[in-house]
């Protein structure tokens, strides 16, 4: 999931969140230290289970051990769904309780919409990129380019490939195929160092349209040739990532400079590095 997605704020404090059985699952100490600002989350919420006896017997109701993205990687932590995390905050006398609540609701309420209306998602996604310091030509791209990847991965799914390990491995290989690189190899080469940064957050126009043709090439290999499993999809990940990358090829022997650049958004922002090139071009 992109991190943009697992990752909602209360008042400052950051809660983090996974989509599982279609609904939000939040991480339990996070909720903790949003309400309490405990320096020991693990034993307040042990004392918690102590001294509450409905909240001790209903726990494998309404908490999971879920996979969570942290600093040190995916790791598993107690999640509590909203039903869950409403129970939960009954037993934190925290003055925080009422707002936490009001702003639990809110964050389940726009998943439920989103899921009926998916404009509203993509509304939400333009207007996160937006105060990140993006362009609307970038974003443009960067919004058609998840649509292209979700399209990728559902047609993953069909055709037997697996497991979101396996994606890692094909999406590698097209990443290869396109650009010599594969995503950890470009992460270096764009000096992106923490496993949260997204490294098609920090592609150029161009970097973006060559990653949407491998995967959109992939996607149609896919469906023509009806290929089943990770070993065939594997062939085809190459296949449509050779495309873009022959493509690519041409196009920096015709127009004599490289696609692919070690520049990231990370201390310069992507609307005022294009503001910077474009008066370079008209000075030029």
């Amino acid at each position: 999931m992109d991190e943009s997605k697992a990752l909602s704020v209360f008042q400052g404090s950051k809660i983090r969140k996974v989509w599982y059985n279609e609904e939000w699952w939040f991480v339990l100490e996070d909720i903790v230290f949003a309400l309490t600002e405990s320096n020991d989350t693990k034993q307040y919420i042990n004392r918690m289970r102590q001294r509450d006896e409905e909240v001790s017997k209903g726990w494998v109701q309404f908490v999971r051990t879920l996979l969570i993205q942290t600093s040190g990687g995916m790791q598993q932590m107690n999640c509590a769904n909203t039903e869950g995390a409403f129970r939960i905050i009954q037993s934190i006398p925290s003055p925080k309780a009422e707002p936490f609540k009001l702003w639990l609701a809110k964050v389940g309420y726009d998943r439920v919409r989103e899921i009926e209306d998916p404009e509203l998602a993509q509304k939400r996604i333009r207007e996160t990129y937006k105060a990140k310091g993006y362009s609307g030509e970038w974003i443009e791209k960067r919004i058609r380019g998840i649509a292209i990847r979700d399209e990728l991965t559902s047609e993953w799914k069909k055709r037997n490939v697996g497991v979101e390990k396996d994606f890692a491995i094909l999406t590698a290989e097209i990443s290869k195929a396109t650009f010599g690189m594969n995503p950890s190899e470009y992460k270096r080469f764009k000096d992106l160092k923490e496993k949260n940064q997204n490294l098609r957050d920090h592609m150029n126009d161009l970097e973006l349209i060559f990653t949407m043709l491998g995967e959109a090439s992939t996607t149609k290999i896919a469906r023509s040739k009806d290929m089943q499993g990770f070993i065939e999809n594997k062939i085809v990940a190459n296949q449509g990532g050779s495309i873009a990358g022959n493509a690519l090829k041409e196009l920096e022997q015709i127009s004599g400079s490289k696609v692919s650049t070690n520049e990231n958004y990370l201390t310069k922002k992507e609307k005022q590095k294009r503001l910077e090139n474009k008066q370079k071009c008209q000075i030029n």
